[in-house]
């Protein structure tokens, strides 16, 4: 068994300092008034034998909403949600062993994402662990390179100090998941409960200041280039420096382009934006990475999905690299400019030493040229459906103020390409681990998170099917999430790699049409099905005036090639001139007739 991690702090009166209590109190309602402390609002949870107690505990709270997932992996995924809307951290809670283990994929879900979340779990009473007891798992040991921390109490004083280290170290750097183990037997305890709190971690101290003389060194190379381009992710978001990052782009006039973690950051509706960049990216995003002379990358991982061959990744451009985690600086791309450090400090600092470039004239006139050469495109027909057209369709009805969620596969990419997002925090994507089944969850846990807001999720059949028993949660806590199935009886993605590299093969990527809004039905949600181009106006307008969740079942057939794809394309392991333009061409070939190349 993995031996535990341990907090050796001091415990100080702190400004927000709770007092002691005078009565004893069991372990399992310390834990749920620890939580009420730290601002635990919504909790995502279902019991078992291990964690029955906690569920207790959390009838008899007034300040937090208690949340039965119908499966804990949706309950993880919820608790994802929850955090990415808000940015405060998703708690979810499992019984042990194969309810905490179920936890695992939601867990590594925020670790890649960099998504704040607080995992509780109940576990075997202290005398039998590592005796292999009933539904005994070493969940600490199981999660240990998964999380940021992970704890495994084993004296009841220590509940309100671990409870309040786990919400800290979540949100404080760069974000992520942290577990809290706590065995029955000391759920059961009692204790007069000292609520008395403080960090003071001596071993986790993130730097959040970044170095002054990086920083001007950065300043001087923007001012100096003339051919930026600003590659932003998902840090920005986690910053809330979505403020700073438009402030630098107005202020210099340099065009931008987002990671699928980082939409929303800027305004997509920006001339300057250039979209989403990667694999299934816009042509003119990757065209203009590759063209840069200095590439300003911030909150970013530099991702295989990104850089395609790194030998021949922007192997003219200079780098710039701000992110509050150090070693993900010079992991993948030798940096030029390395700025280690939160943010938003980091931006306010640039803004106020960076200048309207006056200089990148023709760069931004080539940049315009390549979004009218290549723009993002889909074919209609008046047979069948077009998936693309009710993603544009959707955002055309829906409220300006939506959040979107989705599951994985070619209707997360297609969302990730046609809907224009204008600010953060409206955009829930698992997005490093690629979890199908996330979706609906998802979804879910953000609608908790702002119950007023209209949240749609698209999905495909095969992620759709993954988590469909959160129906019933939908259903049960009246969470009026709106479901767009895009459904062609086909794992998509998997399909089209098919396709492209495999001579069509099936390798057990056809799983069977199914009809979800009568599937939608039996839970007993409201729901429709549609097969006919003129029929989805109408029944979009139906499902957003509905005042409940809702589940549209769109069905079309899988189209090999240009209608059934997402495109463009990067091979993967390829470069930006190997971008797959539709069925027949590249972007090398293109150029290559134009005499580009």
């Amino acid at each position: 068994m993995t031996k535990p991690k341990t907090s050796k702090t001091k415990k100080q009166p702190s400004k927000k300092a709770k007092t002691q209590s005078t009565l004893p109190m069991k372990g399992r309602d310390i834990l749920v008034k620890s939580l009420e402390n730290e601002g635990c609002e919504v909790l995502f949870g279902y019991p078992g034998g291990a964690s029955m107690e906690i569920h207790q505990a959390l009838t008899c709270t007034k300040k937090i909403r208690m949340v039965l997932p119908r499966h804990e992996q949706g309950g993880a995924f919820a608790a994802c949600g929850y955090a990415r809307v808000t940015g405060r951290p998703g708690v979810c809670l499992a019984t042990s062993g194969p309810g905490a283990t179920n936890l695992i994929t939601g867990i590594i879900d925020a670790k890649l994402d960099s998504i704040p979340m607080v995992a509780i779990t109940g576990q075997v009473p202290t005398g039998v662990i590592g005796s292999d007891a009933f539904q005994e798992t070493d969940i600490v040991g199981a999660t240990y390179p998964l999380v940021k921390h992970s704890y495994l109490i084993q004296d009841i004083k220590d509940i309100p100090q671990v409870v309040h280290e786990a919400f800290k170290i979540a949100v404080s750097g760069r974000p992520g998941p942290v577990l809290i183990d706590i065995p029955k037997d000391i759920q059961q305890q009692e204790n007069i409960p000292d609520f008395t709190v403080d960090f003071d971690l001596i071993s986790y101290k993130p730097n959040l200041e970044p170095s002054t003389l990086q920083v001007k060194k950065a300043a001087h190379a923007i001012m100096e280039a003339k051919r930026p381009l600003i590659y932003a992710g998902g840090g920005i978001i986690a910053a809330e420096a979505s403020g700073e990052l438009r402030k630098l782009v107005k202020t210099t006039g340099i065009p931008i382009t987002n990671t699928v973690m980082g939409l929303g950051s800027f305004p997509m509706s920006d001339p300057l934006s250039l979209h989403m960049l990667g694999m299934h990216g816009a042509v003119y995003a990757n065209i203009a990475m590759n063209h840069a002379d200095l590439i300003i990358a911030l909150g970013v991982r530099f991702d295989d999905r990104v850089t395609g061959k790194l030998s021949e990744f922007c192997k003219n451009a200079k780098f710039i690299h701000v992110d509050i985690d150090a070693s993900e600086i010079n992991k993948n791309i030798t940096v030029d400019i390395p700025i280690q450090g939160d943010l938003k400090p980091t931006l306010k600092m640039l803004n106020g030493l960076v200048k309207p470039k006056k200089d990148i004239g023709p760069w931004l006139k080539d940049v315009h040229g390549w979004k009218k050469e290549f723009p993002l495109h889909y074919e209609e027909n008046s047979k069948s459906i077009a998936p693309q057209h009710v993603i544009c369709e959707t955002q055309r009805l829906a409220e300006k103020d939506a959040i979107v969620s989705v599951g994985v596969g070619q209707h997360q990419m297609w969302t990730a390409q046609f809907w224009r997002f204008e600010e953060p925090r409206r955009w829930l994507s698992s997005s490093g681990l690629g979890a199908m089944g996330f979706g609906l969850p998802a979804a879910m846990g953000a609608q908790v998170a702002f119950p007023k807001r209209q949240v749609i999720n698209f999905e495909g059949d095969g992620s759709f099917l993954m988590n469909i028993q959160e129906l019933q949660t939908l259903k049960i806590e009246n969470i009026p999430v709106k479901n767009v199935v895009l459904n062609n009886a086909h794992l998509g993605m998997v399909a089209q790699w098919e396709d492209r590299f495999y001579k069509s093969l099936r390798g057990h990527t056809f799983i069977g049409d199914a009809n979800f809004a009568e599937i939608a039905h039996a839970f007993g949600i409201k729901s429709d099905c549609i097969t006919k181009p003129e029929e989805l106006v109408p029944a979009l307008k139906k499902m957003l005036k509905h005042n409940g969740p809702y589940v549209l079942d769109v069905k079309y057939p899988y189209h090999d090639q240009s209608r059934g794809h997402v495109m463009p394309m990067i091979p993967g392991g390829h470069t930006y001139l190997d971008t797959l333009l539709d069925e027949k061409h590249s972007l090398r070939e293109y150029w290559q007739k134009k005499g580009v190349l």
